[in-house]
């Protein structure tokens, strides 16, 4: 299990803050990864959204999360078995962690992570987890990925436009290049537009698609997230393909 030690601030918040240059934080991946991220880095855009982050920053504006690649330092393309992928990170403080959904144990638990637990255990049983760390998915070959992967404080999709997409279409395409069995869990209108993007290798590998676990969405058709099993479903998909299922119930009770 993978957890962030992070300092606490008032409140009794972990200080999830971005603390260093953004440029920094691309260090230490897994090879595997590294030869993309530094090409990144090399870029225009890479260094465009470097140098906005790094100015607001230093203008004293909070940026969340302290380690923005944190989804990609525990897993390699072919470890990947099932990507879940979200906008970007929460805004408030002590919440985002670098995983997507996820929030550090004895933070409040946002709604759609209020949703994502209680569909979990709708369809496999089990009870409810006490907290919303989904860090232990890491370990089953889960990637937790935002389309951005910083925000600033109350401000949300604040660097949605300044040039995150560009890195993670190309940790999407390389996930999605490896030939191991792999699901996409495309929750809501903005995942399911990279469903487009997979193309014949979302086919070949395996999507599942649902409205959003919002409160606003998750009940709502065509395709409600509550109820649409896409865990059980997602485990169906890779046995298909040869593969072993998830342990979901890593971060829960198991059933009784």
């Amino acid at each position: 299990m993978r957890r962030l030690d992070d300092e606490v601030v008032a409140g009794g918040l972990p200080d999830n803050r971005l603390q260093r240059p953004l440029a920094e934080a691309f260090g230490g991946l897994p090879v595997a990864w590294a030869g993309l991220a530094q090409g990144f880095l090399a870029s225009e855009v890479g260094q465009r959204l470097c140098d906005q982050v790094d100015q607001r920053r230093a203008a004293g504006v909070d940026i969340y999360p302290a380690d923005p690649l944190r989804a990609l330092r525990g897993l390699t393309p072919a470890q990947v078995k099932v990507v879940i992928l979200g906008q970007d990170p929460y805004h408030g403080p002590g919440e985002a962690q670098g995983l997507a959904f996820s929030v550090p144990d004895g933070v409040k638990i946002p709604p759609s992570l209020r949703n994502i637990r209680q569909e979990l255990v709708d369809d496999l049983g089990g009870v409810l987890p006490s907290g919303g760390d989904l860090s232990p998915w890491i370990d089953a070959g889960v990637l937790l990925l935002n389309t951005s992967l910083t925000v600033e404080r109350d401000r949300p999709a604040s660097h949605a436009k300044a040039g995150w997409a560009t890195f993670t279409d190309a940790v999407i395409d390389a996930v999605a290049g490896d030939p191991a069995p792999k699901v996409f869990l495309l929750w809501g209108a903005h995942a399911q537009q990279k469903a487009a993007r997979l193309g014949a290798a979302g086919a070949r590998h395996g999507v599942v698609m649902s409205n959003h676990p919002s409160p606003l969405s998750a009940r709502r058709p065509p395709l409600p997230f509550l109820g649409s099993r896409p865990f059980s479903r997602t485990n169906h998909l890779l046995r298909e393909r040869g593969a072993a299922p998830v342990d979901w119930l890593l971060t829960t009770g198991r059933p009784r």
